[in-house]
């Protein structure tokens, strides 16, 4: 009976020591598929960080149905990935997300056009047709052309645009002169398709001075009223920088964690390894910390999108410094 006793105590003191240990949980929604643009997340998981301290991280990943605003509004996500444009959009329209922390340093947005069609500089774009996406991404673009003073209402002085579809068949096809692409991604499959890098040329958004901040983390800015959440933040961001700053370091290893992770089987090792290449430099110089300057220019931008802009004032307390201040 005395070991049953002990034996049940030892048990009891178990349970309670596990519960007193539970980790943190924290739901992660991603603004797109698995791959190396999300890999600090994957790693950070597969290495430890996320268990070091003390966080249980459920990794969403995303897609063309997946809006992260509306996940995080429905109760579906604690924090999100996604791009400024949409998550001002997204507060301007009553979901209040607020920036806490900005890994992407850099925009990884370009417009690639064929160079057979005489396009060398944004000038040669009036009387081409031009691939956009659309669904938020188009603001960047609408705001660059205004700054041109060039009309997206085609015509000879003007370009045509091309609602594109999340592809680059249009430039393949002929049907655009120039689309839309990502350093890591859309225009490495133009070149898998068989078009060389000398009959393409690049203008990155960055360069031309209408880039907009991608890849930040948002949460809801009711729950930063609670200490706990901030803190569970805090631990979640410190250990997310922790994981890109491993990819950065091991980027093969943290291709490999990427395809691991990928339950489609979609995902190829060397489209994995190229792109966590070019992801690397669009997260270097980054700590995580939100630079108001960087803030301030994607607001600019975005009121300057023409006639229909993402954002009609300026917002405010769209962003914190908060939880990365509270990093131990």
């Amino acid at each position: 009976m005395k070991k049953l006793l002990l034996g049940a105590a030892a048990l009891a003191f178990g349970i309670a020591g596990g519960a007193a240990q539970a980790a943190d949980t924290v739901n992660l929604q991603l603004k797109w598929v698995t791959q190396a643009q999300f890999a600090g997340y994957y790693v950070a998981k597969e290495k430890g960080f996320y268990d070091d301290a003390d966080l249980d991280v459920n990794i969403k990943p995303g897609g063309p149905d997946i809006a992260p605003p509306q996940v995080i509004a429905g109760g579906g996500a604690d924090v999100i990935v996604d791009w400024m444009p949409s998550a001002l959009a997204s507060r301007e329209k009553g979901v209040a997300l607020v920036n806490i922390a900005q890994p992407f340093k850099t925009s990884g947005m370009m417009l690639t056009c064929r160079k057979e069609t005489g396009i060398t500089s944004p000038d040669d774009f009036k009387g081409k047709t031009l691939g956009v996406w659309f669904f938020g991404n188009e603001y960047p673009f609408l705001s660059w052309m205004s700054k041109l003073k060039i009309p997206t209402s085609g015509g000879a002085e003007g370009v045509s645009v091309l609602k594109q579809g999340f592809n680059v068949d249009p430039i393949l096809q002929k049907q655009a002169d120039c689309v839309s692409t990502m350093t890591y991604n859309e225009y490495w499959q133009i070149i898998d398709a068989g078009i060389p890098a000398d009959e393409l040329v690049v203008f990155k958004y960055e360069e031309q001075g209408v880039a907009t901040l991608e890849d930040g983390l948002y949460v809801l800015e009711d729950n930063l009223k609670d200490a706990a959440f901030v803190d569970k933040m805090a631990r979640f961001v410190s250990a997310s920088m922790k994981g890109w700053e491993y990819a950065r370091e091991n980027p093969k290893e943290a291709a490999e964690i990427v395809l691991e992770n990928d339950a489609t089987g979609a995902q190829t090792e060397k489209h994995q390894v190229r792109m966590m290449g070019e992801i690397n430099k669009l997260t270097s110089g980054s700590d995580g910390k939100l630079d108001p300057a960087d803030y301030e220019r994607t607001v600019s931008t975005l009121l300057g999108g023409g006639s229909d802009p993402v954002i009609t004032k300026k917002p405010e307390g769209a962003w914190t410094h908060a939880v990365v201040d509270a990093i131990k």
